[in-house]
């Protein structure tokens, strides 16, 4: 039953984007058609027309079917997860958490075996994970099922802060070019609130600025709509995120500092100000990226 279930779900949210895609024109394809169309049953195109005209999404007009508005998002169903799905998010999570954590460190070897059981993930989520990490040269596979976490260079770091300007100020650009009724605007001067609050509680919370910070460049980054964007981000947040090989002796500083900075993007942005944003924003990333280098000069003047 709940295969059959999460089929028509699956097949209602397919068609409810060539709908929206224009792939499909009213009157509708005849239910023979649809079911040929979409490699499924005629019983289940009947389940999903039914489902849709309840909605108003589709009317039934004599032997036809048309088309009686266009979809909305609340039309549509979110996709179950499988268990792989599950366990893929599930070992995300606990890999960044344990670099955040410094459980994995710089030069440390560990096994696919190892984090299986500490993750409570198949060892093939587990070799999936490693495998599209190590293309970003942040691990290595050192022999069949064994890994070593790769100390990087202030050239690798120059590297990966000129990806990150690229991306984010072109996510800016397109976040200043947002209609002002987008809801991101009010998620912005929300975000400058919450960061406006932290900043007086900064000097004892210091470590809750991680999240504000992951939130922050999310936003921005939103804007750009593009996925691929999206997934660089996933990586180079568990370096910047995550403070990936950094010394946190002066985290509380540097805290404080991004706050600031964090502020006074928010506020150009909100104002209208794109140049002045933009400023901001590439200020920002400066800064980060010399603490990046100021850590990395730290980190190998300590002794082997």
């Amino acid at each position: 039953m709940a295969r059959n279930k999460n089929l028509r779900e699956s097949i209602t949210n397919q068609l409810l984007d060539a709908i929206q895609l224009g792939h499909i024109d009213s009157p509708l394809p005849s239910q023979s058609a649809l079911a040929d169309l979409f490699s499924v049953s005629r019983t289940t195109i009947r389940y999903v027309i039914n489902d849709l005209c309840d909605k108003g999404v589709l009317e039934q007009v004599g032997d036809c079917c048309v088309i009686g508005r266009l979809p909305v998002e609340d039309d549509g169903y979110v996709a179950a997860m499988s268990e792989k799905d599950i366990q893929t998010v599930e070992f995300e999570t606990y890999f960044n958490d344990a670099i955040k954590n410094k459980h994995i460190m710089p030069g440390q070897e560990f096994t696919e075996l190892e984090l299986s059981k500490q993750s409570k993930c198949s060892t093939t989520v587990v070799r999936e994970h490693l495998i599209r990490f190590s293309r970003f040269s942040l691990i290595e596979n050192i022999e069949r099922g064994r890994w070593r976490m790769v100390r990087f260079e202030k050239s690798y770091a120059a590297s990966l802060f000129e990806l990150r300007e690229m991306l984010e100020c072109h996510a800016l650009s397109r976040f200043m070019n947002l209609p002002r009724n987008d809801n991101r605007w009010k998620q912005a001067l929300y975000l400058l609130h919450e960061h406006r609050e932290l900043r007086e509680t900064v000097v004892s919370e210091y470590q809750a600025f991680s999240e504000l910070d992951h939130k922050f460049h999310r936003l921005l980054l939103s804007a750009s709509h593009n996925p691929f964007m999206d997934q660089f981000y996933d990586i180079i947040s568990v370096i910047f995120h995550f403070h990936y090989q950094w010394d946190n002796s002066d985290l509380r500083k540097r805290n404080m500092v991004a706050i600031e900075e964090h502020m006074a993007v928010l506020s150009k942005m909100l104002s209208g100000d794109d140049i002045g944003a933009m400023g901001e924003l590439r200020h920002h990333l400066q800064t980060a990226k010399r603490t990046m280098e100021n850590s990395l000069i730290m980190d190998n003047l300590k002794p082997a």
